[in-house]
């Protein structure tokens, strides 16, 4: 199962907010619903918010067993 708890605190560390995620990538709200439900989601798109927020993968996303 995925997670993107780590997304969530990165954005408050850097004072944005979701739709401000949205804007800086460039993804669909659709796709913030499935990350806001912990749904999966194209590498793809982890990889554009990386590249946007200048970060790591597992900045974003986390693995739950």
């Amino acid at each position: 199962m995925v997670s993107y708890d780590p997304l969530w605190k990165l954005l408050i560390d850097k004072k944005m907010n979701k739709l401000d995620l949205c804007k800086e990538v460039g993804i669909s709200t659709a796709t913030l619903a499935k990350m806001g439900k912990d749904e999966y989601i194209a590498l793809k798109i982890v990889d554009k918010i990386c590249g946007s927020l200048k970060c790591n993968i597992e900045d974003v996303v986390s693995i739950t067993h």
